[in-house]
């Protein structure tokens, strides 16, 4: 695997919503500092693997989760206090969702949480996210004004900004694109492949370009379970098994 570190890697894990199995016996390893696509059908296990890894599925009633998930080697569910688990493992959804605050306390709000009062520290931290984001240089003078009133894609950006303010090391992205005109998911692509030499990324993404564009390694999910997962040059263009093939080439999805 290039050498690569892994980051976070599953064994065995099943997931179901009540008597509906989600996930079977998903396996995978995800490298460290590189971007690792989920693709696949609507319905077919890839948002809802993807929230497993910081616990957003302990929200959901009805839940119940089988196996392991590593995160450095600790368990992501004995191990780590959520409030940690979260800090360390930051997610950006489908659409964007900033709070109804200034913009500058949208990327203040996380620190805070976690105890930051010093204003100079803060004021770094907030320069420094949006800059991460990309994001600096069309906000600097109004970091006071409503996030609400920033574009979509400005928007995203900022939601970005606000999970780098606490300094993750990981960074899950569930259609981070899916509500953005072309030009603003462009912005986000490229903000994907500079965070990378920082950040372990995993994104869910429906287009099928995109995850070629942006991804290191590919995982195409189907019927919940992982069909096959590797380079991603070697997913789309020599993939192992036909369904894959298919799903690539749209013949079904």
């Amino acid at each position: 695997m290039d050498n690569a570190q892994i980051k976070i890697h599953t064994k065995d894990l099943n997931l179901f919503y009540g008597d509906n199995q989600a996930l079977k016996s998903v396996n995978i390893q995800v490298e460290e500092k590189r971007v690792t696509a989920l693709i696949g059908p609507s319905g077919c296990g890839k948002s809802t693997f993807l929230k497993t890894l910081n616990r957003m599925n302990d929200l959901i009633p009805y839940v119940k989760i089988h196996g392991e998930i590593y995160l450095d080697n600790l368990n992501c569910y004995q191990d780590y206090d959520i409030v940690e688990l979260r800090k360390r493992v930051g997610m950006v959804f489908q659409k964007p969702n900033p709070f109804p605050m200034s913009i500058y306390d949208n990327i203040a709000y996380g620190p805070r949480v976690h105890g930051l009062k010093a204003k100079a520290a803060l004021h770094d931290i907030v320069e420094r996210s949006l800059r991460k984001a990309a994001l600096w240089e069309e906000v600097k003078d109004r970091l006071k004004h409503s996030a609400l009133g920033l574009s979509g894609g400005q928007q995203q950006r900022l939601c970005i900004a606000r999970v780098l303010a606490v300094e993750p090391e990981v960074v899950l992205m569930d259609e981070p694109t899916s509500a953005l005109d072309p030009m603003a998911t462009l912005k986000i692509e490229d903000l994907v492949q500079e965070l990378k030499s920082n950040y372990t990324i995993i994104i869910v993404t429906h287009n099928m370009q995109q995850a070629a564009r942006t991804s290191d390694r590919t995982a195409f999910f189907l019927h919940g379970e992982i069909v096959e997962y590797g380079a991603t040059e070697k997913i789309f263009n020599v993939p192992k098994d036909k369904r894959t093939e298919d799903y690539i080439t749209g013949r079904f999805g």
